[in-house]
């Protein structure tokens, strides 16, 4: 087993992050999320176990901490419902599996994975997802574990504005349009086999209606892994990244065009941006090597390769050091 090249990378949503809105108590609640999430994530690549198996334990714990939106901390749609979306891929035969527009499964990452492996399906949406995943045995929880209070706030807030927010907002005082963050979840990894993986996992937007899906769940736009590329998880305004194929953009710029992963990166995040988007990516190729790209003020994010260090950034610059739990 040769685990010199096994690597994790995460992120926790980009968007309008700004550091004298980020109050050192909540900046300290992210930092401990993302390492919690590497620190999953590494234990099952540094044991041997399967890229995807770390992206699913990796976006398990995000799922699980209401700072993100995902999972627990799920943001609500107009009608005042939780409706979450997931997609998780696997590099070597490019099997994928998503859900989309569920409202009562606590992880949602892992009934898509069981979509992947248990299903002839790529994606399920709605109660049909639902059925499928609790007769796979996947916990099953009562729609009022997704509310929590702050998002039921922006949720007020944004019916009184009559908007429609890009996301988690710091500063429940603070303008829709002066704070949007895209909190949506995501993981890429690669194993001690040489194989890759990509997950995503979201709540979608504030105040969205009509049964609105992104990009999180659909394979090419959201997430995407080829062992013959990069594994790539998206995310931002969810409409442009579908419009321009984003994660799969990026991908066959590295395949075919040869282009180096960061490049790639931003020559779609460029394209998101020329369509009105913007948002941030995390890209990892077979050799390990890595980016964490994004067109915002920020992105919440963290890599751990084979030395076990953990490093975690908000900003732009450098990721910093972090201790593991």
């Amino acid at each position: 087993m040769d685990t010199s090249q096994i690597r994790l990378v995460i992120h926790g949503g980009a968007g309008a992050i700004k550091r004298h809105k980020l109050t050192a108590e909540r900046e300290q609640a992210y930092t401990q999320a993302l390492t919690a999430s590497l620190a999953a994530g590494y234990a099952v690549l540094a044991a041997g176990g399967s890229s995807i198996d770390a992206v699913m334990a990796a976006i398990v714990v995000m799922e699980d901490s209401p700072v993100f939106n995902a999972g627990k901390g799920s943001v609500f749609s107009h009608a005042g419902h939780n409706e979450m979306d997931a997609s998780i891929m696997e590099g070597a035969t490019r099997m994928a599996g998503a859900v989309a527009g569920i409202r009562t499964i606590r992880n949602p990452i892992r009934a898509a994975h069981a979509v992947m492996t248990k299903s002839a399906h790529v994606l399920l949406i709605g109660e049909g997802a639902e059925t499928f995943a609790s007769e796979q045995g996947i916990e099953i929880v009562d729609a009022s574990y997704f509310h929590t209070q702050s998002r039921w706030n922006q949720l007020q807030k944004a019916m009184a504005e009559e908007r429609v927010l890009l996301d988690h907002d710091a500063d429940s005082d603070t303008p829709a349009d002066e704070d949007g963050k895209y909190g949506t979840v995501g993981a890429v990894a690669l194993d001690c086999h040489g194989n890759l993986a990509a997950g995503t996992s979201t709540g979608g937007l504030t105040n969205k209606r009509f049964g609105r899906v992104g990009d999180s769940p659909i394979i090419g736009a959201g997430t995407y892994a080829d062992n013959r590329s990069v594994a790539v998880s998206a995310t931002g305004t969810g409409e442009m990244f579908i419009r321009a194929v984003a994660a799969f953009n990026t991908a066959a710029q590295v395949r075919l065009q040869h282009k180096p992963i960061a490049e790639a990166a931003d020559n779609t995040l460029a394209e998101i941006a020329a369509i009105g988007g913007d948002g941030g990516l995390i890209v990892l190729n077979t050799q390990g090597d890595y980016a964490m790209r994004f067109n915002t003020s920020g992105m919440y994010r963290g890599m751990i390769g084979h030395d076990g260090i953990a490093h975690i950034g908000i900003f732009t610059g450098d990721e910093t050091p972090v201790s593991l739990p």
